[in-house]
């Protein structure tokens, strides 16, 4: 079974706990990297996504969950992390071909933006895609190779 990093700011830390529930329901196994909004005095969306998609990364989990108000900025930051290819999806057809076509082992949603049954039902699509390879291994190769051209 999957491990799964799972991070949320203080916008998203209601959804993310219903997404928690569901992936203990469903038989996963989860880390969560959200900050303690009481304790932390909220927190920085930008500090999480790097957590989770470091720890994607280094290969502690196999795939991570980013939620905040709107997605936007958790996928921003988690792709800038090398190797990392985080979607953000709103729907079920766009998490299923986050997996599929791109191989995105992060998937960020908004909890501004969808409601908690549409959340699990958009995790779910993408938690049973798989990578096709196919038609898309040459793509996402090219993502990677693109990836390293900035780097020193």
């Amino acid at each position: 079974m999957l491990s799964i990093a799972i991070g949320a700011d203080d916008a998203a830390i209601e959804l993310k706990n219903v997404l928690v529930d569901y992936l203990h329901q469903s038989g996963f196994t989860t880390a969560d990297y959200s900050a303690d909004a009481q304790h932390d005095g909220g927190c920085a969306y930008p500090d999480i996504a790097w957590t989770v998609a470091q720890a994607i990364k280094n290969g502690r989990h196999q795939r991570g969950i980013l939620v905040c108000g709107t997605g936007i900025g958790m996928s921003i930051t988690a792709n800038k992390v090398p190797g990392i290819r985080a979607a953000q999806c709103h729907d079920t057809y766009s998490a299923e071909r986050a997996r599929k076509s791109n191989d995105a082992q992060i998937i960020t949603l908004g909890a501004r933006v969808i409601g908690a049954e549409l959340a699990k039902s958009i995790l779910a699509a993408w938690l049973n895609a798989e990578f096709e390879g196919g038609r898309s291994a040459p793509k996402v190769e090219k993502i990677g190779y693109y990836e390293q051209l900035d780097r020193p």
